[in-house]
């Protein structure tokens, strides 16, 4: 039978190894542990607010809160006579810009004509040029042989100046005649500039007129539905949004204390408050840049001498695994319980 004395002894020593253990498991690094859990953590998803792109009056609104919509699929409708109006009058323009250029096409070729036609006078005087110098040569040969009369002369000599006269006169209508081709050249190119910028007037105007047909950017349940027949919206309003649950993820926020070991790729066990009994699997997706705090718009830090340290928390983005059942049951907001395996 052991001595009281040596039986305390080993009390003592039990006492103190319990004390040491207590001590160094209490004091070990949190990062230490095989798994790491946090219940500050939420679905979330990265909804899209939905706005009028020009201002109207709702004609007619399609879906209803709550509703599953896909990519594409017609919200809400506006009055569009205004557009149709401006749509109706930039067509009218490019149908005006298309004529004028119709217009100076057929004066080019009216134009170009009326060149030839220059130019076959100029051919004809100068063959009468060259008959009228003939006598002019013909009659001065018979005024100095005598068998000529000096008005023969007068009359040969008044006719080469006369063809003269109109020679220089239908060159210069060949001149202005090809001028003018320049000019009319210079005008189709800025109607053709004109209907440029008439057909960019009517794109534009059929842009704003498909604006009043609403669609949805992306696919996922419409929510926060604020969007009435009859009510007068402008362009930037919100009128809805749409919620892409099938693409939801975890927001947990962990301590700094926990990170050390955390990287994306690490498997992720997910229990749902709203869901007992379920749990879902996910993976680390990302980790956050900067902790929540700092974002705040007052700085935290104290600006006196006193200071007490406040452990941070990080966002880690969790990535849901797909084919899970319970995860159509999410729903943005839903606070969850994340534990991550960081030993795997």
């Amino acid at each position: 039978m052991a001595s009281p004395k040596k039986a305390k002894i080993t009390g003592v020593a039990l006492l103190l190894a319990v004390a040491t253990g207590c001590t160094l498991y209490l004091n070990r690094a949190e990062s230490s542990a095989s798994t790491q859990s946090t219940d500050d953590a939420y679905v979330q998803a990265d909804f899209t607010m939905v706005a009028p792109q020009v201002p109207g009056i709702v004609n007619n609104v399609l879906v209803k809160d709550n509703q599953p919509v896909r990519a594409g699929d017609l919200l809400a409708v506006l009055d569009d006579r205004d557009l149709v109006v401006a749509l109706n009058a930039a067509k009218a323009r490019v149908a005006s810009a298309q004529a004028s250029i119709g217009s100076l096409q057929a004066h080019l070729v009216q134009q170009e004509a009326a060149i030839r036609q220059a130019q076959a006078a100029l051919a004809a005087d100068d063959a009468s040029l060259q008959l009228a110098r003939e006598n002019q040569v013909r009659y001065r040969n018979l005024s100095k042989d005598g068998a000529g009369t000096v008005q023969a002369l007068q009359q040969a000599d008044a006719q080469v100046s006369i063809q003269l006269a109109i020679r220089e006169k239908n060159q210069a209508g060949v001149s202005a005649a090809r001028q003018q081709v320049t000019i009319l050249n210079a005008d189709l190119e800025n109607a053709r500039a004109a209907l440029d910028q008439a057909r960019s007037a009517e794109s534009a105007a059929e842009l704003k007129h498909s604006y009043t047909r609403i669609t949805a950017p992306i696919g996922g349940t419409v929510d926060h539905k604020s969007v009435r027949v009859g009510a007068f919206v402008n362009a930037g309003q919100p009128l809805l949004a749409i919620v892409p649950l099938a693409d939801a993820y975890i927001t947990a926020n962990f301590r700094e204390t926990q990170l050390a070991r955390v990287r994306p790729g690490q498997a992720v066990q997910i229990e749902v408050d709203a869901l007992p009994g379920e749990k879902l699997k996910g993976v680390v997706e990302s980790l956050g840049p900067a902790s929540g705090v700092s974002y705040s718009a007052v700085a935290p830090h104290e600006a006196t001498g006193n200071f007490t340290k406040i452990v941070q928390r990080l966002p880690v983005r969790i990535r849901i695994d797909p084919g899970q059942a319970a995860a159509a049951r999410l729903r943005v907001g839903m606070s969850v319980a994340a534990s991550i395996r960081v030993d795997g």
